[in-house]
Formats: C-alpha cells, structure tokens, sequence
C-alpha cells in the first residue's frame, strides 16, 4: 500500500472512530413539558389532562424528566409547574417518584380553578428554557389548550421562540363557540400556532383522539 492510500485509510478511520465517539455522547434519554389550559370554561377539561399524564409516566423511563404546568394569566414562571421528577435509574425509587408525581398532578386536578388570561406563549418560553437546562436527547412539549391566547394588559409575547430540536404538540384543542360559527377561526388559529413553531425550528403536530396517544413520546 502506497503512503497516500495509508493516510487515507488512517484519515478514514479517524473519522469513523470520531463519529462512533459523537454517537456515544449523544444523550438518548427524553425531557418532557406538559402545558395545562386553565383559563375560562377550558378549565372544565383539565380532568383530560390526568390521562396523558399518566401514559406519558407510564412510557418514561429511567433517567427521563418530566414537567406539568398550568397556563394562566402570566404562564412564565416557576410558580406555574406543578410538578417536576427526573426519574432515578433504580425502578423502585423511579416507581415511588412516578406515584408521588401523579399524586401531586390528582391534587391540582381536583382543587383546579378557573384563570382569567391565557400565557400560552410565557408557557412555552417555561417550556424550553427548562427544558434546555435538562438536556434530554428528546425535548417534547405538549400542550392542552384550545389554543387561544388572551394576554392581560400589559404582557408582550411578541417574540420569537427558539424550537430547534422540539416537538410540539397541542392535545384536545377544543373548539370555541365563534368557531362553531365561523371554522376558519379554528383553522386560523392552528395554522398561526404551527407557523410560530416551524419558524422557530421545531415540530407541530395536533392530535384530537385521546384515545390515539401511541405517536407521543
């Protein structure tokens, strides 16, 4: 073998042993943030909620972390989470902090009251920023809402948001009454949420059927 053919070989296999390197290091475990609508007559639906969470606890795994939050009037705070567990590689201790995480989302649940406003925005920017600092290999966001936002006088939301490496996915997007009367406000509105989410670099999807949860997680 000539001297060029073996520093090409030896180049070659620099970069294979590189890349399998880069492989190694890539984090596999998942980072999940479950935004909860608890503004107006939505509240009424927040009983819905506590089945996603329970498949998504049910389909976690060792090493994940997991985060509910309720969208109200001002949504980006850490006030609004509800409950937060990065779960323990031993099953046993996984187990009791899954139990202790559903038991915390069912007291929530049950004593749930009405918000005036809807932060849907300063949710996500909770979202993503808690989400960045856990640096799972997967960030997904779900959020249950229909989907209309309603600042308080004095909020601005008008910014941009950074999804790169997110999917995002709004659950049970009800509809309003206007929209019963006129459904291009529906659409509208989701068409306006999934442009914000694929210009800031993410994935949107909408899934309706609580009974077809099998493409989360």
């Amino acid at each position: 073998m000539s001297r060029p053919t073996r520093y090409r070989s030896a180049a070659a296999g620099l970069v294979l042993f590189l890349a399998a390197c880069g492989q190694v290091n890539v984090p596999r475990n998942t980072g999940l943030y479950l935004l909860i609508d608890t503004s107006g007559t939505y509240n009424r639906q927040v009983t819905k909620a506590e089945q996603i969470i329970l498949v998504a606890l049910a389909r976690l795994q060792p090493s994940d972390s997991i985060a509910v939050a309720r969208i109200d009037t001002g949504s980006f705070t850490e006030k609004n989470i509800i409950a937060k567990a990065t779960f323990d590689d031993r099953p046993s201790t996984a187990s009791q902090q899954k139990r202790a995480f559903a038991s915390r989302v069912e007291k929530f649940i049950d004593q749930s009251t009405p918000a005036p406003f809807t932060d849907i925005t300063g949710g996500l920017l909770q979202a993503i920023e808690f989400l960045n600092e856990k640096h799972p290999g997967h960030k997904e966001i779900l959020i249950f809402s229909d989907m209309k936002e309603d600042l308080a006088k004095g909020y601005v939301r008008d910014i941009p948001l950074d999804f790169k490496g997110f999917d995002v996915v709004a659950l049970n997007v009800s509809k309003l009454r206007a929209d019963n009367f006129d459904p291009r406000e529906y659409l509208t509105r989701l068409d306006a949420w999934r442009t914000k989410v694929e210009k800031g670099g993410g994935h949107w999807r909408v899934i309706n059927d609580l009974d077809r949860l099998d493409g989360l997680l």
